[in-house]
């Protein structure tokens, strides 16, 4: 993997964010490494739902084409690896993986994504993005109509549930947690959220499938999707590493950038769900553009600067 050239720029993850900030590099005939481990964060789902042009494809289909698409640009590599280790050098950066192998470059767009830690219940994790689900923009369509859960596990459950309320009949297991506040219950009312207080024992359902949740107290209530949030982790250190300032999210860490998602330290760039509280594909594939294209004219104006 070894490469004796300074690179225009190494990219960190071959997934939505890293591959569209990899395209406008490649575009602007510059020379870019993509090293990918190959762990996408949506690999559970068989679908991505509101992305533009591609309502519905498989994730992995849309990320195959899209790698396939930037081998095409002459000065663009994908390289299946992991990066381990960055540092900064004279005139830009090192990045070292997993076999050894070695990349130089002046600039560097970390994409590396981050990993969902799901609520110790039993049969989550096996049901992750097919009937346990983070995001109702992403899946609500597909259980339209039918037996809908919130589970309260972070600070904005209960407005999470008024929004799921929108996509079908909707319950908030509280799940032990205390009850929302009158106010907050009132809206939950309004909008018809019923509200269970119980432990949740054990998520039922054949396969990957929901039907039922079995509650502390030995009761199972019916139900055929539940929302989750699940708190998330960097996928790599690489940010630690090249000091970059590391802000508290509401659901875990998120590498600081500016507008043009430079981070803390110059020359490295951030992008997609490392880089924003909020996710999903769309926002990904566009902070990659953003970091790929500011990558781009810090390599033409900074040395006109200097």
């Amino acid at each position: 993997m070894t490469d004796d050239r300074l690179l225009d720029a190494i990219v960190i993850g071959g997934s939505f964010a890293g591959l569209s900030a990899a395209l406008q590099l490649a575009r602007a005939r510059r020379s870019v490494r993509i090293l990918d481990a190959g762990r996408p964060r949506n690999r559970f789902a068989d679908a991505a739902h509101g992305f533009f042009s591609r309502d519905g494809e498989d994730p992995r289909t849309l990320i195959a084409a899209a790698q396939a698409q930037l081998r095409r640009y002459p000065s663009a590599r994908v390289i299946a690896a992991e990066a381990v280790r960055a540092s900064a050098i004279e005139g830009g950066f090192e990045v070292v993986a997993g076999d050894g192998g070695v990349l130089a470059a002046r600039k560097l767009v970390l994409a590396f994504g981050v990993n969902d830690v799901l609520p110790e219940l039993p049969g989550a994790a096996e049901r992750w993005g097919k009937s346990v689900l983070h995001c109702p923009y992403c899946h609500g369509y597909e259980f339209a109509g039918q037996r809908l859960g919130v589970l309260q596990s972070a600070s904005f459950s209960a407005q999470k549930a008024l929004l799921v309320a929108d996509w079908g009949p909707t319950t908030l297991y509280l799940n032990g947690e205390p009850a929302p506040d009158a106010p907050l219950a009132a809206q939950l009312a309004q909008r018809g959220v019923a509200i269970e207080p119980a432990p949740i024992a054990e998520l039922l359902g054949a396969e990957q499938s929901l039907s039922a949740l079995r509650l502390a107290d030995g009761r199972e209530a019916a139900i055929d999707a539940l929302f989750v949030a699940s708190r998330t982790r960097l996928n790599s250190a690489l940010a630690e590493q090249l000091g970059c300032a590391i802000d508290d999210g509401p659901l875990g860490p998120v590498i600081r950038t500016d507008d043009s998602r430079q981070t803390t330290v110059a020359g490295v760039y951030a992008a997609g769900d490392i880089a924003r509280p909020m996710h999903n594909a769309t926002w990904a594939a566009s902070d990659g553009v953003t970091a790929g294209a500011s990558a781009h004219q810090a390599l033409v104006f900074q040395p006109l600067a200097a």
